[in-house]
């Protein structure tokens, strides 16, 4: 996915195939949100910020770290769904057949719900992120503290959907709690985003 171009991604994402899909744009919006912050970051290097300096390298380091990772649990979504219809699409002929085939969906499901878990904490991390930056950034590009704030947000929130769909289909209970934890904190996340949105707009409006 990563090597894809935007046009081809855009083109799957489209298309009527099972992946990628919502799991995989929230790794996209993570991945964007990251960036964000890493260009910011940039901006806000030299003599003028001398004394933000490692704040703005620590930020810098982080965003870029956190792109990585969030472009490759975009593409591990993919694969973790394609396992689910894999699963799904096992032979169900005998009783073993049917127990074999219900344990591996699962096993998948956890999987595929693990992995947007990861996303949304790859958003609450940038979130904090555009925070540290937002009061000591290059004010002629705070806007884009905004954007990643949104981005994130949308990260957050669509991880959030992507997990819920696959407890649906979750019976145990420790694998339940494990992903109903993960995305607890997904409404605080939306509120800071937002939070940092609202700020930036008060800036850009004096």
């Amino acid at each position: 996915m990563r090597l894809e171009t935007l046009e081809t991604f855009l083109s799957s994402l489209a298309a009527r195939v099972p992946a990628p899909g919502g799991g995989a744009s929230a790794g996209v919006h993570a991945a964007q949100a990251a960036a964000l912050i890493g260009m910011v970051a940039r901006y806000s290097d030299g003599e003028k910020y001398a004394q933000h300096a490692a704040t703005v390298n620590a930020v810098r380091e982080a965003s870029d770290e956190l792109r990585e990772h969030a472009l490759t649990l975009a593409e591990e979504d993919a694969s973790a769904f394609g396992a689910v219809g894999n699963a799904y699409g096992l032979p169900r002929s005998s009783d073993e057949e049917k127990a074999a085939r219900s344990q591996a969906i699962a096993a998948a499901l956890v999987e595929a719900g693990r992995v947007p878990a990861k996303v949304v904490a790859v958003a609450e991390r940038v979130v904090g992120l555009a925070e540290q930056l937002l009061p000591i950034g290059n004010r002629n590009v705070i806007s884009d503290v905004a954007a990643a704030a949104d981005a994130a947000r949308a990260a957050a929130t669509t991880a959030r959907v992507n997990v819920e769909v696959n407890l649906a289909g979750i019976t145990g209970a420790a694998d339940r709690s494990e992903l109903t934890a993960a995305i607890a904190g997904v409404d605080d996340i939306a509120a800071r985003a937002d939070k940092i949105t609202a700020a930036v707009r008060e800036v850009i409006a004096r």
